[in-house]
């Protein structure tokens, strides 16, 4: 809807044109008048006004003086001059382009509504040349990071040309000669727990509150451009810019960013991140070296020191030399141990290998990757063979098999302890997967629900997952385990995590947020409530009973 000023101090002719002005249809919806151009200028600067219908001769302020003053102030305002026949061809030559339209006196319905239609129409062109370029911005604004993670990409594998690329180098600060580049790189080593319990599984939520974690603190006189690599998802990248003048502080000012960075993420989410810190550079394409430096430190984390804490790497550490475990054969050992039958084989001998890891003088973050993909790949080809050779009506009885060959496996480990426990987890789901084809039609053991409960009682229990594990109606297995143990399933997680949660509540150093998360819960909340339910008292008020 538009508004329209009528300026003439002649109050028949405003009579008029508010009588033959078919205002509804053009889509105007207020009115104002003015006797004088000084008035209509105090109108203007009192209401929103799309139109001034303007007369030549008015006293105080004439028509020629108040188109001269809106020129100044209002330069896009839309004109339409209401002139006297003798007068018009002076006017029409003094104001030519500045008006929509001349209207004559008297005015005629003909015409006004042609001058108003006129003005209107340019008035929706701009409104629609408006929203396309709004529109425009959006995308750009939506579309400039992408743009940029994918410049900064293409710096990092080494496939960016510089002149093939000129145009976009302002985009980066490339183009400055006196900038310089620093990169940081994070591994987030908890990512899995945290996306699961802090972001309800959300990756992308997760990647753009890390990223935001990293733009909030970064120092004021860096521009730092972070974005999760898309090819690596526990690795955060963040390509620093420092204008010339504290070229000397940078690398000082690279590790106090990265340091108050991996604070926060603990703070704010309790997670556990491996950094690294490039040197810095004077040429962009000197990124990609820095950047496999700040890997390269990364990768020579100790595991064996590795206690749950963050760490980071800002120089060089001096390389432990030691003869390398080799544990590619005796993974091949206990996938074959597995496989035939000798379960208690299996564990022992990953046992023993990772106390003959843990007794070394160093295990890097590198080779305990390296060696949890074999393990995983080694089992994960062996459980695929198994479930083919399986018959189709007990291919639903290979739950953890079926976990084993799709991957469905947290990589999350913050220290050797923890290292261990993904390998241990990665082999007992395979046994079980083993154990269950080799069954066949042998008669089922509930207690074998209740054993998985009592262990894995802070992971997301569906009874969906014991009836497509053990191929038998969720009807049939709680009724079964109901009169077998006095509890429904569900009941006896609950009884199983409200009974380990009095006991985490005796350790003062454990907060209830730590708690709430080692038993599995969304959040804080949801734990008090299911613990007040439970034993009618809050888990503060339960631990402030045992002192």
């Amino acid at each position: 809807m538009y508004n329209v000023l009528i300026i003439d101090d002649e109050e028949p002719l405003r009579e008029a044109i508010r009588i033959v002005g078919d205002w509804g249809n053009l889509g105007i919806e207020h009115i104002y008048e003015a006797t004088n151009g000084r008035l209509g200028m105090e109108l203007l600067g009192q209401h929103h006004i799309d139109v001034v219908m303007v007369d030549m001769k008015m006293p105080e302020m004439n028509g020629i003086e108040f188109l001269r003053a809106i020129e100044k102030a209002y330069p896009h305002m839309l004109t339409i001059v209401i002139s006297g026949y003798n007068d018009f061809e002076f006017t029409r030559q003094a104001i030519q382009s500045r008006v929509v339209d001349y209207l004559l006196k008297p005015i005629n319905r003909q015409d006004l509504n042609q001058a108003l239609r006129k003005a209107v129409d340019i008035l929706e062109s701009r409104e629609q040349s408006k929203n396309k370029f709004i529109s425009q911005n959006i995308t750009l604004n939506m579309s400039l990071p992408k743009l940029k993670e994918k410049l900064y990409l293409s710096i990092l594998d080494g496939s960016f040309k510089r002149q093939a690329n000129t145009a976009l180098l302002p985009l980066i600060g490339a183009d400055q000669p006196g900038n310089r580049f620093g990169v940081i790189v994070l591994r987030l080593l908890n990512r899995d727990e945290i996306r699961r319990t802090r972001f309800h599984g959300d990756a992308d939520l997760m990647d753009f509150a890390v990223t935001n974690v990293l733009a909030q603190t970064s120092d004021e006189r860096l521009s730092c451009f972070s974005f999760s690599h898309p090819r690596r998802e526990r690795e955060v990248v963040s390509i620093c810019t420092l204008a010339p003048g504290q070229e000397e502080h940078m690398a000082l000012l690279l590790a106090q960013v990265t340091q108050k960075a991996v604070a926060n993420l603990h703070g704010l989410f309790s997670m556990v991140v491996a950094a690294g810190v490039g040197k810095p550079c004077t040429d962009v394409l000197e990124l990609a070296p820095a950047y496999m430096d700040a890997k390269t430190l990364i990768h020579s984390t100790d595991v064996l020191k590795l206690e749950g804490a963050s760490i980071l790497h800002t120089v060089p550490r001096q390389m432990i030399t030691s003869e390398e475990v080799p544990w590619t054969d005796r993974l091949l050992s206990i996938q074959k141990d597995a496989h035939t039958g000798q379960a208690n084989r299996a564990k022992v001998l990953l046992n023993d290998l990772l106390k003959q890891l843990a007794a070394g003088p160093i295990f890097r973050l590198q080779d305990a990757d390296r060696m949890m993909r074999e393990f995983h790949f080694l089992l994960r080809e062996a459980a695929v063979e198994l479930a083919a050779s399986v018959a189709s009506n007990q291919e639903r009885a290979l739950g953890e098999l079926g976990r084993v060959a799709e991957g469905d496996l947290s990589a999350d480990f913050t220290s050797f302890a923890h290292y261990g426990q993904r390998l241990t987890r990665m082999l007992e789901l395979y046994i079980a997967g083993v154990q269950h084809a080799q069954a066949g039609n042998q008669p089922f053991d509930i207690t074998d629900i209740k054993r998985y409960i009592d262990r894995y009682y802070f992971e997301d229990i569906k009874i969906s997952f014991f009836a497509e594990t053990y191929f038998l109606s969720r009807e049939y297995l709680m009724k079964l385990f109901k009169q077998q143990f006095g509890y429904g399933i569900h009941e006896y997680v609950q009884k199983v995590r409200m009974d380990k949660a009095k006991e985490l509540l005796g350790d003062s150093s454990l907060k209830i947020q730590e708690i709430s998360d080692m038993l599995g819960y969304k959040d804080k909340n949801y734990f008090s409530k299911a613990f007040r339910n439970y034993y009618q008292v809050s888990p503060s008020e339960y631990r402030v009973s045992l002192q």
